[in-house]
């Protein structure tokens, strides 16, 4: 008999794919959303909101294990939902016997003075591990593809600028990982013992810069980025331009863009002992996204990517969200 496997975020960017592959897997997918009528993804869809206790016993019962990939980047009090979702999600789990909860979180060192988004990432972590049941936790920074708001934000922007005045926050490093790798280290985490209860972290082949991320995205289309550095534009007016000049409200980009200022690496390499196998490279992850994008959709999966959202129906993110982000 399968195992049943419930997806939170189901019908989200990085949900959407994780469900299409967990099927494919074998696996008995319940796709948790707000609208179950409305959803036309992989797996059966279950009613479940997060932010409303009452409605998650149903959704989790007769359920093995369960992903968590609900964020809330899109409000000003994202924090304070967050938690609550977390709590809630942590406790109805606890009660109903599941055996394992997968996260996607962020990435980000401990000891540094984390952003509002990755400290939130970081609560969400601690408050689903306070319940019963054993949390496998993947920490990611920018993921590539389709859909992703941090994807989208540099596609749009080199799709909109001629040439593009640059913050501060471009220089700081990230490692961007495409969309198929953080599907298959998720679904790659479900069965290992060894995985329950640890933190990884995941990220492709190249730490790069912000800047060296819109300029070689650029470049694999044939085009140049060029671009004048302005020290003196805040992340507050580099948020606001971000969301005059691309389709990500003023809330989420600020969320983001408070976390670009954070450098975001994979210092631990322990997931490859788990989960083996090379990573994409970032140019062919732009590349992936591109085709995905030509093709309407498709990827890492058969189901549609969509904008990260906070419904259990992101990235959220997502995401960045955050896919990732």
């Amino acid at each position: 008999m399968a195992k049943t496997v419930l997806v939170t975020g189901a019908s989200g960017f990085i949900g959407s794919h994780l469900s299409a592959a967990l099927v494919e897997a074998g696996y008995d997918v319940h796709a948790m959303t707000r609208h179950p009528d409305r959803y036309d993804g992989a797996g059966r869809a279950v009613a479940g909101d997060v932010s409303d206790p009452g409605s998650l016993a149903a959704a989790l019962t007769g359920v093995q294990a369960a992903y968590y990939l609900v964020h809330s980047l899109g409000s000003d009090d994202f924090e304070e939902k967050d938690a609550a979702a977390a709590t809630n999600f942590s406790h109805a789990a606890s009660q109903a016997g599941v055996e394992r909860i997968v996260y996607l979180g962020g990435l980000g060192s401990d000891d540094e003075d984390l952003s509002p988004h990755l400290r939130s990432r970081r609560k969400v972590e601690e408050l689903l591990r306070a319940g019963e049941v054993p949390v496998t936790v993947l920490r990611a920074a920018v993921v590539v593809g389709h859909g992703g708001i941090s994807w989208e934000i540099t596609r749009q922007l080199i799709d909109h600028l001629p040439l593009m005045v640059t913050p501060r926050w471009v220089k700081t490093r990230t490692q961007p990982i495409a969309l198929p790798d953080v599907v298959r280290y998720l679904v790659g985490v479900l069965e290992p013992t060894e995985a329950r209860g640890q933190v990884y972290e995941i990220g492709g082949p190249d730490v790069l810069r912000y800047l060296d991320m819109l300029e070689r995205a650029a470049a694999v289309q044939g085009r140049k980025f060029p671009n004048i550095t302005v020290p003196l534009l805040t992340p507050r007016l580099s948020s606001a331009w971000l969301a005059l000049v691309t389709d990500v409200d003023l809330a989420t980009a600020r969320n983001l863009v408070d976390s670009m200022t954070t450098e975001v690496v994979v210092r631990d390499r322990s997931i490859e002992q788990v989960v083996p196998g090379p990573t994409i490279g970032y140019e062919d992850s732009v590349r992936l996204a591109l085709a995905d994008r030509a093709g309407g959709g498709g990827g890492a999966g058969s189901a549609p990517a969509a904008t990260p959202a906070t419904d259990p129906a992101p990235a959220a993110t997502g995401a960045p969200a955050p896919d990732g982000r």
